[in-house]
Formats: C-alpha cells, sequence, structure tokens
C-alpha cells in the first residue's frame, strides 16, 4: 500500500461501529503514509497518561484507539512490558520519504531501513534508564526471520551475515519484528515491545510543547539537512528540529556517529521540556501531544491500544532525567575496508556494555544505590583495622582474567605486608562482583583487607569462615569480574562504565561541535 513503511498485515484500531442515538457515525479514518522515525515516542507516551485519566474522555480515547497502528512481533520479543520487571523498547526509525514535507529527507526510493535505532533499557526499580543507540552501518549478522503476511500466513525470511543493521528492516519485506530479532543477536537483550515513529512526529510534537532548545558550539550550514543556525542556543520546532536530527555533515566527524550524538543531545533537551511544568500543566500541549504521538507511531500488537500505552507511559515517568544515560554501542572502523564505510562491535568494551544492560546494571550512580551502599558501609567498615600482618586470607578467581588471583596474591604479600595469604585456585562458580567472606571474629581483618582493597560494605558478606589447607580459620577473597588488576582498588558505589565508552545523561545541556 503506498505510504507505508513497513509491510502488511497491520491492523487498524476501532473501527466504526453503529452511530448513537441522535449522532452522526463517525468519518472513517484517513489512511496515511509513514515514514518511521524513533525520536519523539517520549511526548505521545506521556500524554497519553493525562488523557487517559480525563473524566468523560471516552469517545476522544476512542478516536486516538483508531489513530494507532499495529504490527505482529511474530513472536520476536518477551511478549510485552512487565510492570515488575525492567524494561526494554526497541525504538526504530526509517529513512523512507513517505510523508507530507519529507521528499528532501531519507533516501530516495529506500524500503524503509532502520536509519535510527535506540534500545530504551528501563530499570527494574525505575530509578534509572540506558538509551542505547545502534549505528545504523553496524556490521551484524541478521537472523532467519518468521515474518506474518498480508493474508496471515507466515513465511521465513532468510538471514544474512555481515551486513549493515539498517537492513534489518524493510530489506527483503523484514518488518520490525526481525529488527527485533537482530538486536536480540547482537546485544542478548531481548526486547518486550517496539515501537515506529515518522518524520513527521518531529514536527509535530516539538511545536506540540513550544520548541526545544538546544546549543551549536560553532555555526551550521548543511545543504543537505537544510539546517543553518549560528552558534549558541536555539528554540526549535517542525521543519527546523527535523533538520537538526537529520544533520550530520557539519557536525562531528560528518558521519553517521558524529549524526547520533547530535541526536542524544536533542533527546536529552525534549525529555527535559517534557518533563518541565509548563508542559505537564497544559491540557492543550497534551492533547496536541496525544494527537501526534497516536498518528505517528506504529506499534507491535501487545501496545496496541490507549490502554497499554498509558500503562507504559506510567513506568515511565517514575524516571528522573538525570538517571537516563544516553550511550551507543562501542564500535571500531571495519577492519576489512580501505575505504571506511561501516564499523564493527569493539569486543575490548561492548560485551560490557551489553552485560550492563542484560543484568539491570545502571550507568549512572543513583540516590537510592547510594543512600543503602552508605549504610554498607557504615555498618560493615566502622570499628578497628587487624594490621595488615594478621589478616589471613585464601584468594579464589570467580570471573577476573586468568592469573588475577595470583597476580594480587603477590601484590598483597609483596606490597601490603598480607604473608598470611594464599591462592586457592578458581572459584566454584562465576560473580560479576569481588566479595569478602568472612566470620565475626575476623572483622578487624576484614575491615583492613577492604581499605586495601577498595572494597566496599556491599562486597563484604559476614558468615563463617572456611579453614585453609594448614587447617587455620581464614577468609575468601573472590575475585569477580569486577576486579581491575592487581593493586588497582575496587570502588562497587556505582557501576564502572568500560573505558571509551561514549555517554551522556538526559539532565545536562550540551553544545553539538
Amino acid at each position: 500500500m503506498p505510504g507505508r513503511e513497513v509491510p502488511p498485515p497491520r491492523r487498524r484500531r476501532g473501527a466504526p461501529e453503529e452511530p448513537l442515538p441522535g449522532r452522526r457515525g463517525r468519518r472513517p479514518v484517513k489512511k496515511k503514509g509513514k515514514a518511521k522515525k524513533a525520536l519523539l515516542w517520549t511526548g505521545g507516551v506521556m500524554a497519553f497518561v493525562v488523557l487517559a485519566a480525563a473524566a468523560g474522555a471516552y469517545f476522544y480515547i476512542r478516536h486516538l484507539n483508531s489513530n494507532i497502528d499495529s504490527v505482529p512481533d511474530d513472536g520476536a520479543s518477551t511478549g510485552g512490558f512487565q510492570k515488575d520487571k525492567a524494561i526494554n523498547i526497541l525504538l526504530i526509525g526509517t529513512d523512507k520519504r513517505t510523508g507530507s514535507g519529507n521528499e528532501g529527507y531519507g533516501d530516495a526510493g529506500s524500503v524503509g531501513h532502520a536509519d535510527t535505532t535506540i534500545l530504551l533499557h528501563v530499570s527494574k526499580d525505575r530509578t534509572n534508564a540506558t538509551a542505547l543507540s545502534i549505528p545504523r552501518d553496524l556490521i551484524v549478522d541478521i537472523p532467519d526471520c518468521p515474518t506474518t503476511q498480508e493474508d496471515g500466513s507466515q513465511k521465513v525470511i532468510p538471514g544474512s551475515a555481515g551486513v549493515r543493521f539498517n537492513t534489518s528492516l524493510g530489506q527483503d519485506g523484514r518488518t520490525p519484528s526481525c529488527a527485533m530479532r537482530t538486536v536480540t543477536e547482537l546485544t542478548g537483550v531481548k526486547p518486550d515491545n517496539f515501537m515506529v515513529a515518522d518524520f513527521n512526529a518531529v514536527k509535530t510534537l516539538t511545536s506540540a510543547v513550544g520548541g526545544v532548545e538546544v546549543c551549536l558550539a560553532k555555526d551550521i550550514d548543511d545543504p543537505d539537512s537544510h539546517l543553518k543556525l549560528a552558534a549558541g542556543t536555539h528554540n526549535i520546532e517542525g521543519e527546523q528540529a527535523l533538520a537538526f536530527v537529520r544533520t550530520r555533515h557539519s557536525v562531528g566527524f560528518g558521519g553517521d556517529l558524529s549524526r547520533i550524538e547530535l541526536q542524544q543531545q536533542f533527546l536529552s533537551a525534549l525529555m527535559r521540556k517534557l518533563k518541565s511544568n509548563d508542559t505537564l500543566t497544559s491540557p492543550t500541549k497534551m492533547v496536541k501531544l496525544a494527537e501526534a504521538g497516536t498518528e505517528a507511531l506504529t506499534v507491535d500488537s501487545a501496545l496496541d491500544s490507549i490502554g497499554k500505552l498509558k500503562d507504559l507511559g506510567l513506568e515511565l515517568g517514575k524516571l528522573n532525567v538525570k538517571n537516563l544515560t544516553f550511550t551507543t554501542v562501542p564500535v571500531i572502523d571495519n577492519p576489512a575496508e580501505k575505504v571506511k564505510a561501516t564499523v564493527v562491535v569493539n569486543e575490548t568494551s561492548a560485551p560490557q556494555v551489553f552485560d550492563m544492560i542484560k543484568n539491570d546494571v545502571s550507568f549512572t550512580e543513583v540516590k537510592q544505590q547510594k543512600k543503602k551502599e552508605a549504610a554498607a558501609v557504615a555498618a560493615r567498615l566502622k570499628g578497628t583495622k587487624a594490621d595488615a600482618s594478621e589478616v589471613r586470607v585464601q584468594i579464589l578467581n570467580g570471573g577476573a582474567a586468568a592469573g588475577s588471583a595470583q597476580a594480587q596474591l603477590l601484590y598483597l604479600q609483596n606490597d601490603e605486608g598480607v604473608s598470611k595469604s594464599e591462592n586457592a585456585g578458581n572459584a566454584p562458580k562465576t560473580l560479576s562482583k569481588t566479595t569478602l567472606e568472612y566470620a565475626p571474629d575476623q572483622a578487624d581483618q576484614a575491615r583492613r583487607l577492604a581499605d586495601i582493597m577498595g572494597l566496599s560494605g556491599s562486597a563484604m558478606k559476614p558468615g563463617e569462615s572456611v579453614t585453609n589447607a594448614q587447617g587455620l580459620p581464614t577468609m575468601t577473597l573472590t575475585l569477580g569480574k569486577d576486579f581491575k588488576g592487581a593493586g588497582v582498588k575496587l570502588n562497587s558505589s556505582s557501576a564502572a562504565t568500560p573505558e571509551g565508552v561514549q555517554k551522556s545523561t538526559a539532565d545536562k545541556v550540551e553544545c553539538a561541535k
């Protein structure tokens, strides 16, 4: 069907019903083109919360339901987010040109590839979130994708090895469910839901909130995106906002990774505006946001009503923007190319980023976590410390690099005077964090070793001592995946982001360079 970004079938909610007595029947909903762009999803979602609570809003809610397009997830998701679990939403945008006034954006004739993709992870306790951008030119393996056809039958679209991530959508008839499968293959994280939004969402939603404030460190005059702005701060909306998120040749190194950083800065500004009282206390703005959001969204079948989107909005609304971290999959230039056009996963740092999301670990310090850590430190670290020569400990490797136990043993003996120490080999299981187990009468020894290693109270595990090869009671130090090397102090009060990983938080104003 002309103007559609993803293949059918897709279901339109709220089909016309029999008119009520004394009322005219509702006009059929117009079919419209959708050039999807996952940038302004938050505005519509937050608006749903206000509208769903409005008294007497039945007919308007039914109207909003009719705006929402949905397509099957084909078993690629978890089946939908849950209120008592961490949430993972895949936000997808395409480079298709359909939509009024969008002829100058995207690629002419494109079937609608995944031009902008963000995996949004919201923690189980809703105190923090991570928005992970996936570069469109990242080389990945796309798995086989079972896909529902227009007649309801299933077709398996064959996978492709070593191709650009953006071809996980649109290419060969692939739907958003195939992009979900590719993200799972890449990160190990299975999304709960997906959302796809169009170019027009950037225009209508920024206008609905009265524009968003962005900052430029230099003048920009980009003939490709039609963006012309002087250095400094600007309030942008409509066409100018769309040009801002599309520009790339005039920022950074002029590539897609630079554009990703620009889009993350834009989203941070949008989040701050959406959370402001100026927006949340304005019924007019919220209605405009709801209209624009429902018109712009294509969602999976588990999010196909205002009620479901409202429930998601309530969960997202619990988040403080200062604990929303924007980051990008760590990548390096593709070594197989002479002319650098694509990137590949940085195998040194990317796995840790993926593990942090899978294990629901925050990229930022959260107040609640710091309070718990402070209480644990006060309870377990306060008190006298034994002399280092009196500390008796056995060291196990429970996930650190090979040879770490022996290296730490030599450091403790030669540099810190912990002579009563021994290497006990590998631990029976792998730990994400280093721990120190000790008996109550070894607390003074534990405090000394914790001070030497920079262990926090939460890393100290009161319990029972064990006996070493000589039959003497000893503490047990198990080096986890967070162990940074012999003699390097640990600090588990916040998550350690791998070195070199780009990140920013949504509460800070940053200027595009």
